[in-house]
């Protein structure tokens, strides 16, 4: 149960940062309030986000009960995981939060947050590429190799 907390309390943390704080920033700075009526952009953003929110969630479930550790990267998951989500892509929290902010640019119709999007994915592959790759490489060795040659990093294989 106490992975849950932690796993829950990371993501808390991380969600509030990125996905909340910043982009409110910045649409504050460019001017962007609340859009006047719920439209057509509105409601698709909120369907885009909705499955962002919920892809997010359903992988911070599994990395709590399955690899039993959190999305942080100084309290990994003690276990590869490669349940859930994590079946069809090596990232699939990535993607997830990255729905999030793409479904808030459509429903603020926001050039800035599709800039702030564009910027989270490119870090975000950075990352992966520099630091959680290798990582996971070192820590579960064979069966990461194995896992990374039938599981694509972004977009499932057909």
């Amino acid at each position: 149960m106490f992975v849950l907390v932690r796993a829950v309390t990371y993501a808390t943390l991380f969600i509030s940062l990125v996905l909340i704080f910043l982009p409110a920033r910045i649409l504050s700075s460019a001017g962007i309030t609340l859009p006047a009526a719920i439209g057509t952009w509105q409601v698709a953003g909120m369907f885009v986000g909705a499955i962002g929110a919920a892809l997010a969630l359903s992988c911070i479930l599994t990395f709590a009960f399955v690899g039993r550790g959190t999305p942080a990267p100084f309290d990994p998951p003690r276990r590869l995981v490669v349940q859930g989500p994590y079946r069809f892509v090596r990232n699939p929290m990535y993607i997830g939060a990255a729905l999030a902010l793409a479904g808030a640019a459509l429903f603020y119709q926001s050039f800035a947050l599709l800039g702030y999007f564009g910027v989270f994915v490119l870090v975000t592959h950075l990352f992966v590429v520099a630091y959680e790759e290798p990582t996971l490489r070192r820590t579960f060795a064979k069966d990461y190799e194995a896992y990374c040659a039938k599981t694509r990093r972004w977009w499932p294989k057909r």
